[in-house]
């Protein structure tokens, strides 16, 4: 099973317990899944989606919000894994629809409601806002395994639907953008904190744990990764450096003499030939008095320009 999917089981067995936020996250749900057929027999709510936890939360959410006990139908589409629910009873659909702010008092919408942003006046508390992104992201949300990288998003049909999902995230503190891809509006998240406090906020904690242990064995295995290759290139430039002083030292004894090198760079030629692998500051201990890691940098690098003007 997916982590995606994991996530989505635990967010479907999440439903709150205020009346307002089960009418927000059935909003989200509608605004998603949704559709509305208009006819002179009133009007027709379907749910649709290939989910069967989107078909099951929806009813779950209309029975608790509006005591539902009759007037719709789960149903499953041929064998494509395709689950529809159907409601038909015109009072309870108008009761839906006047709750999450599509129908007016009037009983005036029209067919293409549900592809516009959610009535804000539905989602102004932080605790319905939470319901409503839960349900957004059952609908169309996905996240990446967080072993494999961080990525999460929510899949809009319009970009007002983007742009709200965006502004509600951005009051989390969370920041989100979005990109077009093919007809889409993909809100998406990419910083591993603002996808831990997204499940913090939707209440998925189980999977927020699993989360966060997966984050940390990766943080510490880039950590450690990125700790290997600064050593490895540091080695890695001390025996190319260590290679080039040494060959300039035996360029000098063959071309110059060790006798027409003045003492002190005598002394340190000798010494380097004799360690050609020791580090600077154990080539600065073998040296009579003493030399530290500075001035046995700076004699190595007197004779490699010697060596170099021999060159030359």
């Amino acid at each position: 099973m997916s982590f995606s999917l994991r996530v989505k089981e635990e967010l479907y067995q999440k439903t709150g317990s205020a009346k307002h936020c089960q009418i927000a996250e059935l909003a989200a749900i509608l605004h998603f899944c949704g559709y509305l057929s208009v006819s002179k027999s009133g009007i027709f709510l379907k749910i649709r989606a290939e989910n069967a936890l989107i078909v099951r939360k929806c009813f779950t959410l209309l029975k608790k919000a509006f005591n539902m006990s009759t007037g719709a139908r789960v149903l499953q589409e041929g064998e494509n894994g395709v689950y529809r629910l159907s409601a038909e009873d015109q009072e309870l659909v108008r009761r839906v629809l006047q709750s999450t702010g599509d129908l007016d008092a009037g009983g005036e919408l029209s067919e293409d409601i549900l592809r516009s942003p959610v009535n804000r006046l539905v989602i102004r508390s932080m605790c319905c806002q939470r319901a409503f992104l839960r349900g957004a992201f059952l609908c169309a949300g996905s996240m990446s395994d967080p072993e494999k990288g961080y990525h999460l998003e929510v899949v809009c049909g319009h970009a007002p639907q983007a742009e709200q999902i965006q502004e509600l995230l951005a009051g989390f503190g969370i920041e989100a953008r979005i990109v077009v891809r093919k007809k889409y509006h993909v809100v998406y998240v990419k910083e591993g904190s603002g996808i831990a406090d997204f499940l913090n906020l939707t209440e998925a904690h189980m999977a927020l744990l699993d989360f966060e242990n997966s984050r940390v064995v990766r943080d510490v295995r880039n950590t450690v990764n990125r700790r290997v290759n600064c050593e490895t290139a540091n080695i890695t430039k001390t025996v190319n450096a260590a290679s080039k002083q040494v060959e300039d030292i035996l360029l000098l004894k063959e071309k110059y003499g060790f006798e027409n090198l003045p003492l002190n760079l005598r002394r340190m030629a000798e010494v380097r030939l004799e360690n050609p692998d020791a580090p600077l500051k154990e080539l600065g201990a073998c040296l009579d008095p003493p030399v530290g890691k500075s001035g046995v940098n700076h004699r190595l690098r007197k004779l490699s320009e010697l060596a170099d003007n021999i060159r030359s």
